[in-house]
């Protein structure tokens, strides 16, 4: 089963901007479909974006779509979520998903 690790969190003003990361430790990853959930306290987890093997299709969530963008990095077992213009909404644990997989989560606060 593919580990995942998430990395990029953190504080940031409304209206600022993070990269959030999710590293893979094996190659099958690339040929995997990969997701992004968000989970904020006391709410359940929810889907934000999704982008499939080939890196060309990408699905977001309503409250995301503009704001947000996925991409992966094949060669680096590797998938990105650029996340624009951040509000206090967006405030939450940030979970990457591949098959079976999750990662640890990412800590994203959205505050001034």
């Amino acid at each position: 089963q593919v580990q995942l690790v998430e990395s990029g969190g953190g504080l940031v003003q409304p209206g600022g901007s993070l990269r959030l990361s999710c590293a893979a430790s094996e190659r099958t990853f690339s040929i995997s479909t990969v997701d992004w959930f968000r989970q904020a306290p006391g709410k359940e987890r929810e889907f934000v974006a999704r982008i499939y093997s080939n890196g060309g299709s990408t699905f977001y969530a309503n409250f995301v779509k503009g704001r947000f963008t996925i991409s992966r990095d094949n060669a680096k077992n590797t998938v990105y979520l650029q996340m624009n213009s951040l509000k206090p909404e967006d405030t939450a644990v940030y979970y990457c998903h591949a098959g079976p997989s999750w990662g640890q989560g990412t800590q994203v606060t959205v505050s001034s």
